[in-house]
């Protein structure tokens, strides 16, 4: 849960760190077969008698597909900080980075930026929003306004057996936090808190939430250095102790152990 270099040059990502996300690379005439308009009958959404329509939802799965994968490298990139706050990226660039078209990496940018993490610069690409410290405190207060009364409630609702099931999920943000990648870990993490709240039955507050928790990953500008290796270790630490206390049904502990969890995220 806790968490660069200012410049407008268009540019692709720089090498990448170790924990960096990697992207299978796909085949370009994939991207074009994808892209270009057919003509035959199926597509057009004609047919005889002698023929059968064409499916096309598995092109659109593949299509989706590619994007998916671009926009998970992404958000993955901006948490490691590869995607430094201030650059101009262009999609064209990225696209040969990552071996695709620019077609589903600009797909992918676009979604970021109706997300908030990056913004549109007409005829040069996409630069990574500069935030600083006060929108991180923001976003934690929100969270915390959120996810601690709801926890509390679920924690005294909630059978103790349900709360076991998470297990495997805190077991997750532990081997996560070992390995000391923090797209990793921010990714499990986020999977941990969403099934907690999940309980609740509340779909949009998962929503929500996990909106606002991808939020509070994203890079500082002049802010306190990136949490390292112990930082992870002692967040994820944090996870099995709540969901021990949640199997006991110890709300006092709750209490303070989500208390202490969202002041330290920031």
């Amino acid at each position: 849960m806790k968490q660069g270099a200012h410049g407008s040059a268009v540019t692709g990502i720089p090498d990448r760190p170790a924990d960096a996300a990697r992207v299978p690379a796909q085949p370009r005439a994939a991207d074009v077969a994808r892209e270009r308009d057919t003509s035959t009958p199926g597509a057009r959404g004609e047919h005889t008698h002698s023929e059968r329509p064409i499916p096309q939802p598995r092109v659109v799965v593949q299509r989706s597909s590619v994007r998916g994968q671009i926009l998970d490298a992404l958000r993955s990139a901006l948490v490691t900080g590869e995607l430094k706050p201030g650059e101009v990226y262009s999609a064209p660039a990225l696209g040969d980075r990552f071996g695709v078209s620019a077609t589903p990496v600009r797909e992918a940018m676009q979604q970021l930026a109706l997300e908030g993490a990056v913004e549109v610069v007409p005829n040069r690409g996409f630069r990574v929003v500069e935030r600083g410290t006060r929108e991180l405190a923001e976003l934690v207060e929100i969270r915390a306004l959120i996810e601690v009364p709801v926890m509390l409630r679920l924690a005294r609702t909630v059978p103790a057996a349900r709360w076991a099931e998470l297990r495997p999920l805190a077991e997750d943000t532990t081997r996560a936090a070992t390995s000391g990648c923090r797209a990793t870990y921010a990714e499990s993490d986020r999977t941990f808190h969403s099934a907690l709240l999940a309980l609740s039955g509340n779909e949009q507050l998962v929503r929500i939430a996990e909106d606002l928790h991808r939020r509070s990953q994203w890079p500082l500008v002049g802010g306190p250095p990136r949490p390292g290796h112990a930082d992870l270790i002692a967040d994820a630490a944090e996870h099995t102790a709540l969901l021990e206390a949640l199997i006991a049904r110890d709300l006092d502990v709750v209490r303070a152990l989500v208390g202490e969890h969202f002041a330290g995220a920031t």
